[in-house]
């Protein structure tokens, strides 16, 4: 005899392994009658499809993504909501280009007014302060793809974090990066920072040239 130990107490509680010939005798099975077989497949979503053509009537064939549907739903919801509370937090980082473009708005009024006098257009002093909105926005998210780099590679090469191996069958952090993912949240990232300046810069455009000079 032997035992088998796979690290996850639910596992080790439900399942036991023994030979086919073992089973049929306690179970008093015919040899070649099976209640089912387990297939093993590197693409189980494709395979699926010719295995159930050519199963014979009265059988099916489960994928163990069908299986486990309501833990897959869970972590797709998990997923979503991260998605959104990591779009919150980079709205949150936003309202910091937006005061800051608006500070530096109202600092520089005197200038903005005697480049509008100048001959300066309305659109060129839009541009000058759209672009320093995206240069401060694009920084943040050059910046935050490099720590997020950095951080998979050292997630994915060095054991940081370590989980309990009888709750996740796993000790170790499973990481997966998703390119869909990535350039979701990147676009959202840009989307966001690029209205973020736009609304500073048009306030920049909107100041009353005589009254500024006459003022200060």
């Amino acid at each position: 005899g032997a035992s088998f130990t796979s690290g996850l107490i639910a596992y080790d509680k439900a399942f036991s392994y023994t030979s086919v010939e073992a089973l049929r005798k306690i179970l008093d099975y015919p040899k070649g009658a099976y209640d089912g077989i387990h297939i093993f497949s590197s693409k189980p979503f494709d395979d699926i499809k010719r295995v159930r053509e050519g199963l014979p009537t009265g059988t099916v064939a489960i994928g163990w993504w069908e299986q486990n549907g309501n833990f897959f739903s869970a972590l797709a919801l998990e997923k979503r909501a991260l998605f959104i509370v990591l779009m919150l937090i980079i709205l949150v980082a936003s309202l910091n280009i937006i005061s800051s473009l608006l500070m530096t708005v109202m600092n520089r009024r005197q200038e903005i007014a005697l480049l509008l006098a100048l001959g300066a257009s309305k659109n060129e002093i839009k541009r000058s302060f759209f672009y320093q909105g995206l240069v401060i926005g694009g920084g943040g998210i050059i910046f935050g793809l490099v720590l997020g780099f950095l951080g998979l590679f050292l997630l994915g090469n060095f054991n940081i974090i370590d989980l309990p191996a009888d709750v996740y069958g796993s000790s170790k952090l499973p990481l997966e990066l998703s390119t869909i993912d990535l350039v979701l949240i990147v676009v959202g990232a840009v989307f966001i920072v690029a209205i973020s300046s736009y609304y500073p810069a048009k306030k920049a455009t909107e100041v009353n040239v005589l009254q500024t000079l006459r003022n200060e």
